[in-house]
């Protein structure tokens, strides 16, 4: 049976709840649940943080007796085991629902449509794939995940017109305005980690922290300061460069994971085991959204061995001339069809400066 208009609105509106949690809940996924009884919303939820009630458990708590017979939307299959918190599917069977409507199907071997065989079983009408290309857009993290056991990867860069992302002498502050700078703040408070070098890190004594009072007024307005997560800021430093003076150590942040010659090995930084690195943030710390700012080799290196997602390219209208240095250190390339293909999605003016959001083909 089709979906009808009613059903686009429920799940959109689903969608939209799932987007408030994008701060708070990884490594869990956004998912948003509304209960209708009679074309009338009774109940409704998101998934607020990890450990913490599923959305189907908030918007059950709102429904109470009115959830029997009632049509539920969710944007993600129902989970059906137990974990830190029981299975929503038996919830749903329990509070006697007559109908879910899904986006997707949850891709966790856990899940992998146990739940919907749960909710079939228990004489529910079980319907999936409404608007499942938006239910994919606002978990891509978490679905690389689960598919491929690899985190999502955001590569960050700053440059003027003229490609330079520091001056000869390694002085970068500020190329881009407080906009930018504020946009970065946004996506680092997404991600379960951020990536950079030693000599990022000392080249401009970064904390590599999400700081409350940089965000977006926009998400300062949704999402309070405690419900903020740190990230792990995960630092590349072979030769062991790094001062405890730094305020790397000295400021606010999450956990350090320092990354040196004895526990990685390498001859530079440009060939450390990234594939490895990045498989074991998604193992052993259950990383699914990678959050990378780095100078020109890291860059090149990540791109080079396909690590790359999402480029966030910052451009600042700026010349900062010839001596200045580069964006990524891409070298020997002869033939054009050597360059590396770009799939841009978003270009955005941002205070000053544009922001450039590119897939790598």
């Amino acid at each position: 049976m089709p979906f009808s208009v009613f059903d686009h609105q429920m799940m959109a509106r689903a969608i939209t709840l799932a987007e408030k949690g994008k701060f708070t809940t990884h490594p869990n996924p956004n998912v948003g649940c509304v209960i209708v009884q009679e074309d009338q919303v009774v109940g409704e939820g998101f998934h607020i943080k990890a450990g913490g009630p599923h959305a189907e458990v908030h918007a059950l708590n709102q429904a109470q007796a009115l959830a029997q017979g009632a049509t539920v939307y969710v944007t993600l299959e129902p989970c059906s085991h137990y974990g830190r918190t029981p299975p929503c599917a038996q919830a749903l069977v329990e509070a006697k629902v007559a109908r879910v409507v899904c986006a997707m199907q949850d891709p966790n071997p856990q899940v992998g449509g146990r739940g919907f065989n749960l909710l079939r079983d228990a004489g529910i009408e079980v319907e999936v794939g409404l608007l499942e290309q938006d239910a994919e857009r606002i978990n891509k993290p978490f679905l690389k995940k689960m598919r491929s056991n690899m985190p999502y990867v955001q590569l960050k860069l700053a440059a003027s017109l003229d490609g330079k992302t520091a001056l000869a002498n390694g002085k970068s502050k500020w190329i881009t305005g407080p906009a930018a700078r504020a946009d970065v703040q946004r996506y680092r408070a997404q991600a379960g980690a951020i990536l950079s070098t030693s000599r990022t890190v000392i080249d401009d004594d970064a904390s590599l922290n999400v700081r409350a009072d940089e965000l977006p007024a926009s998400v300062m307005s949704k999402y309070p300061t405690k419900d903020i997560r740190q990230p792990l800021r995960v630092i590349l430093d072979r030769r062991g460069q790094l001062e405890e003076s730094l305020k790397l150590f000295t400021g606010k942040g999450g956990e350090l994971m320092i990354i040196a010659e004895d526990t990685m090995v390498g001859v530079g930084e440009q060939e450390i085991d990234l594939p490895q690195l990045l498989a074991n943030l998604a193992k052993e710390h259950n990383i699914n959204h990678l959050w990378v700012e780095a100078g020109a080799t890291l860059a090149a290196s990540m791109i080079e061995q396909k690590l790359v997602d999402e480029l966030v390219l910052y451009l600042a209208p700026k010349l900062m001339g010839a001596d200045a240095r580069g964006l990524v250190n891409l070298f020997g390339l002869q033939e054009m069809s050597e360059a590396v293909d770009l799939k841009i999605a978003e270009v955005t003016p941002i205070g000053e400066d544009i922001k450039i959001v590119a897939h790598l083909s």
